[in-house]
């Protein structure tokens, strides 16, 4: 499959401990839930999937970094990274794709007030939240629409 059709699904820190960690606020649904959800996505629209989690800021960039070469798009769940990673605003930046970030919970309707700050925003395509697990497939529908326009749009630009 070639590199327009990869979809690369991020999810950032204490991510892995879905359906353990305060499932009032993020679901009971685990990780392997969500990634199966995706996979299911991807696959309905013909997109190849790169699923991965970490705790750690440098291995969300160098999956960023692997996407910037012509993937399709990154759908983003940069967990506690959204209000503080200026790196991965830096990076999400550089690239050409569709992003669209995703968050479980609606991070505007939750009472500490740093949370309501996000640095990706501002470089991403949209933002989901507060909708729990079912952002992540809203967002592969929209990068999975996103996309053909964009590739559309380069080749108007060759």
């Amino acid at each position: 499959m070639s590199g327009e059709r990869r979809l690369f699904v991020l999810n950032g820190p204490n991510l892995n401990l879905l359906g353990r960690r305060e499932p009032e606020i993020y679901g009971r649904a685990t990780l392997t839930d969500v990634e199966q959800i995706c996979r299911a996505e991807a696959e309905a629209a013909g997109l190849e999937l790169i699923f991965g989690q970490s705790n750690a800021e440098h291995a969300l960039i160098e999956w960023i970094h692997e996407a910037f070469e012509g993937a399709a798009g990154i759908v983003i769940n940069p967990a506690a990274f959204t209000h503080g990673s200026h790196a991965i605003h830096d990076a999400l930046k550089a690239c050409a794709c569709p992003i669209i970030e995703v968050h479980i919970s609606n991070p505007q309707a939750r009472p500490e007030a740093w949370r309501a700050i996000s640095l990706i925003g501002p470089v991403a395509t949209g933002t989901i939240s507060g909708l729990g697990v079912e952002g992540y497939r809203l967002a592969i529908r929209a990068i999975a629409r996103l996309a053909p326009a964009r590739t559309a749009k380069m080749a108007d630009a060759a």
